[in-house]
């Protein structure tokens, strides 16, 4: 009913201004009296309408803008997430590049070993690398005992190989004992795996002679005594040397070259102390038969 209502009254009103326009349209001078009234009425009419159909254009036009405005800010929202992978994509492109370019001069610091590359695709549950697995094995010619670097130095060394994998004890674990030197005087002595030390950055230096000239950032090297390592792989730098308590012997510390929080990639010696030294005295017994 109300509705109807409503239907009606808009028609009466529709009539009613047709009418008033006409009126306004007529020039005989007798209706002039009657157009002028029609005009205050008609025109207070005409400017309320003017004022909502402007209203209902200007909001129309500002809910079109709206629409494009949102459909743009999705299509920007769209653009930025596109460029953030694109940006994180290259910025881990270029991280790998630059480890592989470490890797590469680490090749070229040590050209008289074989080595073939390997990546890092498991590791003991702790926060660093001390026991890790490579995707490289016995297929590749990776044996047991080889020994393995990264990071510009020596990392440790390989404990267990199957067909296309190996397993990595680093320096740092608790169980690691590397024969060392210092590469200024020659003095020997050995690093000391100690992962609750390793939380400071640093690993243990013992068994340097009272006499021996060990300092503060000397390069520590393998020594050509060690029984598994090769000689001359850096392995980190000496720090706080100090005379053990009974003056016997010297201790300090040492900062580890490799990165073991961050390990990726690793270059793998192929051939084992032992292997070099007995080719080594088969190629002395055969000049000597020669």
């Amino acid at each position: 009913m109300e509705t109807k209502r409503s239907k009606y009254l808009l028609i009466g009103l529709t009539v009613i201004c047709i009418l008033l326009i006409g009126i306004t349209s007529i020039k005989d001078g007798i209706m002039e009296p009657l157009r002028t009234g029609v005009g205050y009425v008609l025109v207070p009419i005409q400017t309320g309408v003017n004022a909502v159909g402007k209203g209902i254009y200007t909001e129309m036009r500002d809910y079109s803008q709206l629409k494009s405005a949102l459909a743009e800010n999705e299509k920007l929202k769209d653009e930025v997430a596109r460029l953030m992978e694109e940006n994180n994509r290259l910025q881990a492109g270029q991280f790998e590049l630059s480890r592989l370019r470490e890797l590469y001069q680490l090749d070229q610091d040590y050209m008289n070993y074989e080595k073939i590359g390997a990546r890092i695709i498991a590791k003991d549950s702790g926060d660093w690398f001390q026991v890790f697995r490579v995707n490289k094995g016995s297929a590749d010619g990776v044996e047991v005992d080889d020994n393995v670097m990264a990071g510009g130095g020596l990392v440790g060394i390989v404990t267990d190989v199957g067909a296309n994998y190996a397993t990595v004890r680093s320096i740092i674990d608790d169980s690691s004992r590397v024969s060392a030197m210092a590469i200024q005087s020659g003095d020997n002595c050995i690093v000391a795996g100690d992962l609750t030390l390793f939380q400071e950055g640093r690993l243990r230096i013992t068994n340097i002679t009272k006499d021996g000239d060990v300092k503060d950032g000397d390069q520590i090297i393998t020594s050509n005594i060690s029984s598994k390592f090769l000689p001359g792989i850096l392995i980190g730098y000496a720090a706080d040397i100090t005379v053990d308590p009974k003056r016997l012997t010297k201790s300090g510390y040492l900062i580890p070259v490799a990165d073991f929080d961050n390990l990726q990639e690793v270059l793998i010696i192929t051939g084992t102390k032992s292997t070099g030294e007995e080719e080594t005295e088969t190629e002395a017994g055969e000049e000597a038969g020669s």
